[in-house]
């Protein structure tokens, strides 16, 4: 009897370990998928960066040349680290990943470049990725992309949310000067809504509704009779990334042009409107010839996370952000201290137009950034980290993905090779002064207020043409002294 019962035992053991190695093998199981294995590897992890970082820079004096060199190789061995923790764990690690990797300005390089993979290189899988797209073809002969989300997602992240939770509140016990509890709250907020593809199929209706005077802009229409929570069907659409600028030339796709109307696009959404698609990373936005008319297309993608802007929130962006073009350092102080900035306003407004404090005092439309002063705010990044962390802890929540959405738009001009362009600012400053102006009107019920505020914006918008005109001017004179100068060297041969 016990014979049998031991023969039962091994035949059943046999079994069940080929069904689990045949499982494994076709990818039906996943060791990541097991809340232990996940745990387990995020807290190793976590302690290892943390060990790293209180161990490695002990016995160096702060601020040598030394202790510089050293940090910034613990930031890279740890920004590794982390990096290989997103893609082990997957699913919501690699979306807290990505955010992280967009934090261009105000993060250490080692880390936004480090984690940026993640946005084009994010592992596949068929259980942990948060979503995935296909194309296909209807029955009628219509090719759609598909996005699909497996129904473990949800369960999942809010457990990783969770563990995330318990490890910044670890790490802040052995760092106190470090404060990324912001992170577990946007993670808490954002998560939920773009795995609801209902919710993103609304967002992306309601933009191309907003938007549809820019002729430049195509959001993809969404076929709501085959969509659901979890499957999202809508209009496919080909094109080229946004920071793809070999693709654009090509193409003949003018850089510049497209440059100015991302910005255009953007400034309307944040200044006017209120409705702020925040996640601009190159594989969402697209650029493409319109079939029709041959025009440059911006494609604008996954309409998951948005930000709604308070009205409250929107003018003091918008009186701050004059304030900055226009160099009126007082204001500067006032609404930067209004958006919870503190004593730290001077570091604010460099986190947000990534510019030195000596450039925001020059007046950033006065001069183009140069690429010491790109390298100086990178560097500042790791310098200022516990400053800057403690500023993403105080600001309005609303501040955060404007943060984000700031640095990966910062990202396609470099690549474009349009970031250094005073002109830049132009879009911005327009749909402040509509913003403001339209505020003005909206609140006054006399009719000799509401023409005295519709004659100064129109005057303030001619003054910003006129400033246009004069930059291009100077850029076409420019031009041409180059010119002149080449024929001077290089004297024609015949």
């Amino acid at each position: 009897m016990a014979r049998r019962a031991l023969k039962l035992a091994s035949w059943t053991s046999a079994a069940l370990a080929a069904s689990g190695f045949y499982l494994y093998s076709n990818k039906y199981l996943d060791p990541s998928d097991f809340g232990a294995v996940r745990v387990g590897r995020a807290v190793a992890t976590t302690a290892v960066i943390s060990y790293d970082y209180l161990t490695s820079l002990r016995s160096v004096p702060y601020g040598s040349e030394e202790y510089l060199q050293l940090r910034s190789k613990v930031h890279l061995r740890s920004a590794r680290r982390l990096c290989e923790l997103c893609c082990a764990n997957r699913g919501t690690f690699i979306k807290v990943g990505q955010h992280l990797g967009a934090l261009d300005y105000l993060l250490p390089e080692e880390y936004t470049s480090t984690l940026k993979v993640l946005h084009s290189q994010a592992p596949q899988s068929s259980i942990q990725e948060v979503r995935q797209v296909h194309k296909a073809v209807l029955r009628d002969g219509r090719t759609v992309a598909v996005k699909v989300q497996h129904p473990k997602v949800q369960a999942q992240s809010s457990k990783d949310i969770l563990l995330m939770e318990v490890l910044v509140l670890a790490v802040k016990q052995l760092f106190p000067e470090f404060e990324f509890m912001w992170l577990v709250d946007e993670a808490k907020k954002n998560l939920p809504l773009e795995l609801d593809f209902l919710n993103e199929g609304r967002n992306a209706e309601k933009v191309a509704q907003m938007l549809k005077h820019f002729d430049f802009l195509k959001v993809p229409r969404i076929y709501w009779e085959l969509s659901t929570k979890r499957v999202l069907l809508m209009e496919f659409v080909d094109g080229g990334q946004v920071n793809d600028r070999d693709y654009m030339e090509r193409n003949k796709i003018d850089v510049n042009e497209i440059s100015r109307h991302l910005g255009k696009m953007y400034s309307e959404m944040i200044f006017v409107n209120g409705f702020v698609h925040c996640d601009p990373h190159p594989g969402n936005v697209l650029v493409r010839k319109r079939p029709d008319t041959g025009k440059a297309e911006i494609v604008l993608l996954d309409h998951g996370l948005y930000q709604v802007l308070t009205d409250e929130f929107r003018l003091d962006y918008c009186h701050l952000w004059q304030s900055l073009i226009w160099t009126d350092m007082e204001k500067v102080k006032k609404y930067s201290q209004r958006l919870g900035a503190g004593d730290l306003y001077p570091l604010f407004a460099c986190m947000l137009t990534a510019r030195s404090w000596d450039s925001v005092n020059k007046g950033i439309g006065q001069a183009s950034v140069t690429a010491t002063e790109d390298t100086e705010i990178r560097n500042n990044a790791a310098t200022y980290l516990p400053q800057i962390s403690q500023l993403l802890n105080h600001v309005p929540r609303q501040m955060l993905l404007i943060f984000k959405t700031n640095d990966l738009l910062r990202g396609i001009e470099v690549a474009l090779g349009t970031r250094a362009r005073a002109s830049s600012f132009l879009s911005m400053s327009r749909c402040c002064i509509r913003a403001l102006a339209a505020h003005k009107k909206k609140n006054t019920c006399s009719f000799f207020r509401r023409t005295q505020i519709s004659f100064r914006e129109a005057f303030s918008l001619w003054q910003i043409n006129l400033h246009e005109l004069i930059l291009c001017v100077k850029e076409l004179r420019l031009a041409t002294w180059v010119l002149a100068l080449l024929r001077r060297l290089l004297p024609t041969s015949y």
